[in-house]
């Protein structure tokens, strides 16, 4: 069985449509979404209104946590005071978002699940007590074990950290599909996850970043253009 994750699309149209173009070509037998859908990019309905279509199950994010509970980002704010200009601007960003998007979409998006089990694999955005905070590819066997290993399957799959990788262990296999959008690792092209009777691989995918960038910049969106940096240079960007 041929199976996809999809995550972090983070509101980029023009990214996501690259991504369901090419999932046509790979044909999965299912798709699941990994979270974050709505929050950074030009159209946060727009992305939720075709995931919702496409009836694709998934799990929730950290920004799709935040829509709906404005006091998780800030929870999370408070224990990372070095960085507070940059929450200050998510959290400026998430009220314009959260006009765009009205109230029945960001219900939805409370509703859903902190994981998603199918066969040998589950999928959690970041770990699975926590939308927030994962590990990362630089994290030890010892710390993915211990995070994934109580999830009982063979196969843990995430996203949250916008870099892929793939991690093979003794009864454990960790895969992070990498971002659709926002991505950190240098590779401006969008990322998700294949697995092919659980053999895991990442796609990647071109879209038209310049595109995007005429989206986001007349979306009207708070701080576009510290969102415009990031995908231009396809590199985490200081506010």
């Amino acid at each position: 069985m041929r199976i996809a994750v999809v995550s972090d699309i983070h509101g980029n149209r023009s990214a996501f449509e690259a991504v369901l173009a090419d999932l046509k070509q790979t044909s999965p037998d299912l798709i699941f979404h990994g979270g974050d859908l709505a929050h950074g990019g030009s159209s946060p309905a727009e992305i939720i209104d075709r995931i919702r279509e496409l009836g694709w199950p998934g799990v929730i994010g950290n920004t799709d946590e935040m829509l709906p509970k404005p006091e998780s980002l800030r929870q999370f704010a408070s224990a990372h005071p070095q960085i507070k200009p940059m929450f200050d601007a998510i959290e400026e960003m998430a009220a314009a978002e959260r006009e765009m998007l009205g109230a029945e979409r960001i219900a939805w998006l409370a509703k859903l699940p902190l994981a998603q089990t199918h066969g040998a694999m589950t999928l959690v955005h970041a770990s699975p007590g926590s939308c927030w905070i994962s590990p990362t590819q630089d994290s030890s066997d010892e710390d993915l074990q211990k995070t994934y290993g109580p999830l009982g399957r063979p196969v843990a799959v995430y996203g949250h950290i916008h870099r892929s990788f793939m991690r093979k262990m003794p009864n454990l296999t960790v895969v992070n599909t990498g971002s659709v959008s926002l991505t950190y690792d240098g590779d401006p092209r969008a990322a998700y996850l294949l697995l092919d009777d659980s053999v895991p691989a990442i796609r990647r995918v071109d879209y038209d970043v310049s595109r995007e960038l005429k989206l986001l910049n007349d979306c009207g969106l708070p701080h576009a253009e510290w969102i415009a940096r990031t995908l231009e240079k396809a590199t985490y960007q200081p506010l």
